[in-house]
């Protein structure tokens, strides 16, 4: 494949990655609201699972080929993304206000899966044991937001959790189960193809350029597949609700840990090189941890520290991911 091919398949599959994304999260969310499922238990579980379906694609695939740098680099990468360049720039659009789910369930959550993830990976092998340990306490995870949005959660924060469901899900609701089902396959497929388009481009370009796959998982690939997490934010920020944009990014963070490197073990076991497991998985958790002053003693993510995060990526990039 040349040089401008693999640039070619690398934007084509960014792009299917983003647009099948989003026609997943919409087919999706209609057709649990058609099923009587409340929109903000779609919120908590169809919308923060979906915007973490590319991410999903491209590391099980990637997991599949014996790439196991891009499949958890992918997933380290991307949960860096999102706490520091994603939240980031949302901050500066408006502070951010953390709700009470955020200080009592969510963060606290994500802190600790942090903190597990990077002891079982360790060893440099993330195996199967390991993953099935992952995606059950995924799915533990999601069944207790399910519970918290029944009786928990406040109904502002209800009102606000329903707010990230696609607006079209109104329309596409109305058409009958075969049509969003057809809808939710053709989001897959596509969600398929491009992932095996943006492994295709991003390991030629690595290798023409001498990129290691640990390289092209925390950078290219990383900030691809977060895409749907930074619409999904800006959104929510556009319509005042950047609190939301907060939750989004803490559950898709959980769902990218636990879900997904999970699904990447049980598949194949995932060997990572020494500098992933030694260096990239201890700056995701601190990363995660910093935000605990902003979480618990301010209670708010302002336009200073939204500043601040950003400059934290761009740090890291330069330092430790392109060195």
């Amino acid at each position: 494949m040349s040089p401008g091919l693999a640039l070619v398949a690398l934007g084509t599959g960014l792009f299917l990655l983003y647009f099948s994304g989003e026609k997943l999260i919409s087919f999706a969310s209609a057709l649990a609201e058609k099923s009587g499922i409340s929109p903000a238990v779609v919120g908590l579980t169809v919308v923060a699972a979906g915007t973490s379906a590319p991410e999903l694609f491209v590391s099980v695939l990637a997991a599949v080929d014996g790439r196991p740098d891009i499949a958890a680099g992918n997933v380290i990468g991307s949960n860096i993304v999102n706490l520091t360049l994603v939240l980031g720039a949302t901050a500066l659009t408006g502070a951010i206000k953390v709700e009470r789910r955020i200080l009592k369930i969510d963060y606290p959550f994500l802190l600790l899966s942090s903190w597990i993830v990077l002891l079982l990976c360790r060893d440099g092998l993330f195996d199967r044991l390991e993953g099935g340990f992952a995606a059950v306490a995924a799915t533990a995870f999601m069944a207790w937001s399910v519970v918290g949005a029944g009786g928990a959660v406040e109904a502002k924060e209800k009102r606000e959790i329903a707010g990230i469901v696609p607006s079209e899900v109104v329309t596409l609701r109305e058409r009958g189960y075969a049509t969003l089902g057809a809808g939710m396959t053709a989001a897959i497929v596509g969600l398929s193809f491009g992932s095996r388009l943006l492994i295709s481009g991003a390991v030629e370009i690595a290798t023409r350029f001498g990129l290691t796959d640990r390289i092209v998982g925390l950078s290219i690939v990383a900030v691809g597949t977060a895409l749907p997490e930074m619409t999904a934010s800006i959104i929510a920020a556009r319509r005042g609700q950047q609190e939301m944009a907060l939750a989004n990014l803490v559950g898709s963070n959980v769902f990218n840990l636990l879900l997904i490197m999970g699904f990447c073990g049980l598949v194949r076991p995932v060997a990572l090189s020494p500098r992933l497991a030694g260096l990239d998985l201890w700056v995701m958790l601190g990363v995660t941890a910093a935000l605990a002053p902003l979480v618990y003693l301010r209670g708010n993510i302002t336009r200073l520290a939204g500043g601040v995060l950003i400059g934290v990526y761009l740090l890291y990039t330069s330092l430790f991911v392109f060195r």
